[in-house]
């Protein structure tokens, strides 16, 4: 599914114009492979307006504190984040997860490997559902059954988002990022906090980033 965006800006003389107005195409990854990821804007700080409206650097995947992310992503029925789904094997793991750093740089780290979809991220996270049903799920198995028309305001929550239903979910999305007293988001060269041995184990016997 290809997604339209268009994009305003400012020409030499201050006027407002039409900058960009194309069809973006999904980003999918071999490990979901029908799980869609639509990146239709970002900045890792806060914008000066007027612009030119030209696309700014919006890696990694999650926002720094000041920055912002504009996606749209589908979570279709059956996805590997939920819980008892196949296991990949070691090979299909490794290319996977090597394509998923490639392609959203950042997302893998704050995955939890003993919690397939549970993640907490440092941002405040606007979200509305478009299309299809998904369930929420928070610490100790809370869970909320959304539709569409539905939205959500996730504080830094560790949550995952599960599909128990027959069509695909799709969710816009705005992450703001947020000052967050147990996450962070480490160097390309730092290990995850996940994979440290002192990761303080979170309620229900998940590990989380700390």
């Amino acid at each position: 599914m290809k997604i339209r965006r268009v994009v305003t800006g400012h020409d030499d003389e201050g006027k407002a114009v039409f900058v960009d107005d194309q069809e973006v195409e999904p980003i999918t990854v071999s490990l979901t492979p029908e799980a869609e990821y639509h990146r239709l804007w970002g900045a890792n700080e806060l914008p000066t307006f007027p612009d030119d409206g030209v696309r700014p650097a919006d890696e990694p995947f999650f926002p720094p504190v000041g920055g912002h992310r504009f996606l749209v992503f589908a979570v279709p029925p059956g996805h590997r984040q939920e819980v008892g789904s196949p296991e990949p094997t070691p090979e299909e793991l490794a290319f996977g997860m090597e394509e998923l750093e490639r392609k959203l740089p950042g997302l893998r780290d704050h995955m939890e490997p003993d919690a397939p979809g549970m993640h907490t991220t440092a941002s405040i996270d606007f979200e509305l559902v478009l299309e299809g049903e998904v369930w929420l799920e928070l610490d100790d198995g809370a869970e909320v059954h959304l539709k569409p028309g539905d939205t959500v305001v996730q504080n830094g929550t560790r949550h995952a988002w599960r599909n128990k239903g027959t069509e695909t979910a799709r969710l816009v999305a705005v992450l703001i990022g947020a000052h967050h007293g147990r996450v962070t988001t480490p160097p390309a060269d730092v290990p995850p906090p996940w994979r440290s041995a002192n990761a303080e184990p979170a309620r229900g016997g998940h590990s989380r980033p700390v």
